[in-house]
């Protein structure tokens, strides 16, 4: 039986978080006594400099020092990182509580005093040469253990300034930091009329995933005015942030806005230029025919933007309280062996999750890992939807993704972005292929389109993300970009994208303003596209046979950030620099939409 549709869901359905793992309170007297052990451990580490290079002719001496000197980085780094998680964490769930918001930022500054004297690691690390490095490593195996970190620094080493400039650069970064401050609390504190009804953003998104028409319009039409009565605030935000990263580009002469994220992820910008072109070339493959197969089967000519989402069965979709999406997600985590399904019920046995939407918190969703010695933190807001179940499985695939990676420590557990989605993307997959199977047969064209909808949103609509992000920091190369002028260049990548069948109607234009990734990490988004690709070539290889893909596909993830992407999928059998690797996923979502065109 249906469940009413709901919006949002009794609050009492989701958990709230307790941050008492971290500290207790923003007054914990732990607090600064984990800031003054801190400064001590820097000391230590600080009393080092200088002494790797002046070993450099005795690989033995270089690699005790090399080892003692990262250790104590990554051990300085996990303290300085719990107190700013918890800062973060307390402030993401209230970002209309001054005094959180004002906690976050003090403890930001607070941190980057302590770390900035760390700069010279790296820098003093570069100066090394490769041959001196290796030898050290033969030498001591305990700096054996850092190798993938090490080859991570010694990627950045063209791009490194002296010690002042890293120094000043480390220094302003939390008062660059409150840009992104005047993002998030400028939507946490936006009211969205929608008819009688005022909603956050997080609700007013929601809403257009309500089968009602009227309903989805006023909310869209409603997230129309409120953004635009703040695009000028928000284009002001935008500008400043690319005007400053090409400011940073330059002095460390990076050619291309995105190659600084690039780098970062350990992927080619050729390959990501090569992705985003072929997702764009399969455009009218994909959004283009499955929006003009959903307007026929809703009845209609062509689609209004606010229906992109909608339901397209006439009575209400599938309600889940939070016990049954639970249910449906560790039975999903199962179905890849039982150690996945016990590592996720372990952020429902404890108060790892904060899921209750409410007033003041921040839209989106998150998987906070913390630091390898802390369990991650999941954050979502729940509304109840078939989405929502999809999303807490997205989530927890990133936080059993962290739990596995913890043995790394922190430094090797990062994982570049080209492997940070895999976990998450997968984990929603399975969900969705549980939810599918079990869904009785009126309900499984509504869930098809779904899924197709949620693979559009995540391959198509960030790469037509990522185009536009390009196109803006390339204009703003010459000058302030107007608010009409990214207006237009986002029209132009909606519209190419989402294709002919889709009316993109007045008020939309500024729908750029809300997505949080332009402002908090440039460059970002073509990652999910990535990750979504790649886990569509994983499954296609779990296909053929589960239970030998179990064992490598854990391997995968307990390796965190210590191998390439490239290497780490190499058990796999799967080649990422092979073109055809990049059409795996696009057919894939091309034979949903036939399976979807046979039941229209």
């Amino acid at each position: 039986m249906n469940a009413p549709f709901k919006t949002p869901t009794d609050p009492l359905d989701a958990p709230v978080w307790d941050l008492s793992d971290l500290y207790a309170s923003r007054e914990d007297t732990r607090i600064e006594a984990d800031l003054k052990r801190t400064r001590s451990m820097v000391d230590d580490l600080n009393a080092l400099q200088g002494q790797l290079l002046a070993a450099r002719a005795e690989p033995a001496v270089l690699g005790e020092r090399l080892d003692r000197a990262v250790c104590l980085y990554e051990r300085s780094s996990d303290v300085l990182s719990a107190v700013g998680a918890y800062a973060f964490l307390a402030a993401s769930t209230n970002r209309s509580d001054a005094g959180a918001q004002g906690f976050e930022s003090t403890v930001r500054e607070k941190l980057t005093a302590i770390a900035t004297p760390t700069v010279w690691v790296t820098l003093e690390i570069n100066r090394l040469e490769e041959a001196e490095i290796e030898a050290a490593l033969v030498a001591h195996p305990g700096a054996a253990h850092w190798r993938p970190w090490l080859r991570r620094v010694r990627a950045m080493k063209p791009h490194e300034l002296s010690n002042e400039l890293e120094t000043f650069l480390s220094e302003r970064a939390p008062i660059n930091a409150q840009w992104s401050r005047l993002f998030d609390e400028t939507l946490a504190a936006m009211k969205i009329k929608a008819g009688k009804d005022d909603l956050t953003l997080a609700e007013a998104l929601n809403q257009l995933s309500d089968p009602k028409a009227a309903r989805r319009k006023a909310a869209a039409e409603g997230l129309n005015a409120a953004l635009a009565a703040r695009t000028q605030t928000m284009s002001l935000v935008m500008n400043t942030v690319a005007a400053d990263k090409a400011l940073e580009d330059k002095w460390r002469g990076f050619k291309r806005p995105a190659d600084a994220r690039h780098l970062a992820n350990e992927v080619d910008g050729e390959s990501v230029d090569a992705m985003a072109e072929a997702v764009a070339a399969a455009y009218p493959r994909l959004t283009h025919r499955y929006y003009a197969l959903k307007a026929r089967a809703m009845g209609k000519a062509k689609l209004d933007q606010w229906d992109r989402n909608a339901p397209i069965e006439t009575s209400a979709p599938r309600g889940y309280d939070w016990a049954a999406g639970k249910q449906l997600v560790l039975e999903s985590f199962a179905d890849l062996g039982p150690e996945f399904a016990e590592r996720a019920g372990g952020f429902f046995d404890k108060p790892w999750i904060d899921g209750k939407a409410r007033v003041g918190k921040q839209s989106g969703a998150y998987a906070h890992p913390v630091t390898s010695d802390r369990h991650p933190y999941v954050f979502l807001n729940w509304m109840g939807e078939r989405r929502d179940v999809l999303t807490l499985a997205h989530e927890l695939g990133h936080g059993v993704h962290q739990t596995l990676a913890a043995g790394q420590g922190s430094l090797l557990a990062d994982t570049p972005l080209t492997l940070a989605e895999t976990a998450s993307i997968f984990a929603e997959g399975l969900t969705f292929d549980r939810l599918l199977a079990t869904a009785p047969k009126d309900e499984q064209r509504g869930l098809l389109a779904g899924r197709i909808e949620d693979g559009l949103n995540t391959v198509v609509r960030q790469i037509s993300f990522h185009r536009f992000e390009t196109r803006f920091h390339d204009e703003r190369a010459s000058g302030e970009v107007s608010v009409e002028r990214i207006n237009a260049i986002w029209m132009e990548e909606m519209g190419a994208a989402l294709g002919p069948a889709i009316t993109l109607n007045p008020g939309y234009e500024t729908w750029w303003s809300y997505v949080s990734h332009f402002v908090h990490s440039p460059f970002y988004v073509y990652a999910y596209a990535f990750g979504d690709l790649l886990v569509a070539a994983l499954m296609e290889t779990r296909a053929k046979d589960p239970e030998g893909f179990t064992p490598l596909y854990r391997e995968l993830l307990a390796g965190g950030g210590s191998k390439g992407y490239v290497e780490a999928l190499a058990p796999f059998g799967l080649n990422p620099r092979d073109p055809a690797f990049w059409t795996i996923g696009t057919k894939r979502l091309e034979g949903l939409i036939d399976r979807f065109e046979a039941l229209v």
